[in-house]
């Protein structure tokens, strides 16, 4: 007798991958992380912008109490900015991004000093660009109050966005994510007697009786 192979196909459920992985992840689903990650990213925005006032007044004072003292303008401000960028550097190393990699204090203090003069030189630039290129156009480009609303208002505003944004990818690294404990293996219990299937017992073969 002839034996003919069945070949039957498996049918997969819906949504899922040969992979056994799931094809399509439902939308409620992302929004625990995505507000998870927004709420951490107000967190460090507000850290950093805390960091940053503090760090405005000890310049502000520090410059103030030199020019008060005697010394010239240009040598007060460059020591208040120094003083009141090594403020902001500790209070986002340890207290902003505290939680992500630190590769060398010495190393990520030249990077930090450098990415903040960049941003002093964004705020600079969008002075120059209000007070000197539309001011050559509208003469009320060059009023004080546009020199407020161009330099202090939209040039810190952008450059802190830059400052945060360089800090963040440049400067502190990623974040750094606890390696989970490796789950126990479970023990293999004991499988009881009574569920072991039987061995399939042999047909015996029949006896062929010669007739006579």
């Amino acid at each position: 007798m002839r034996v003919r192979w069945i070949k039957s196909r498996s049918r997969k459920g819906p949504g899922v991958t040969s992979a056994g992985t799931l094809g399509s992840v439902p939308a409620a689903a992302l929004l625990p992380a995505l507000r998870a990650r927004f709420g951490a990213l107000l967190r460090e925005l507000s850290k950093f912008g805390a960091v940053g006032g503090v760090a405005f007044a000890i310049d502000f004072v520090i410059f103030n109490v030199l020019l008060r003292s005697g010394m010239e303008s240009l040598l007060a401000k460059t020591c208040s900015t120094v003083l009141a960028t090594t403020v902001a550097f500790l209070g986002n190393r340890f207290w902003t991004w505290r939680h992500r990699s630190h590769a060398g204090m010495a190393r990520q203090y030249t990077v930090f000093f450098l990415l903040n003069g960049v941003g002093l030189g964004i705020g600079l630039a969008c002075l120059a660009i209000s007070h000197y290129g539309l001011g050559s156009i509208w003469p009320e480009f060059q009023t004080p109050l546009a020199d407020n609303i161009s330099g202090q208002l939209v040039g810190t505003a952008v450059g802190t966005l830059f400052r945060f944004w360089s800090y963040r990818r440049f400067v502190f690294g990623e974040t750094v994510v606890p390696e989970p404990a490796p789950a126990p293996a479970p023990a293999d219990p004991a499988v009881p007697v009574d569920e072991v299937a039987p061995h399939p017992t042999h047909p015996t073969t029949s006896t062929v009786v010669r007739r006579m």
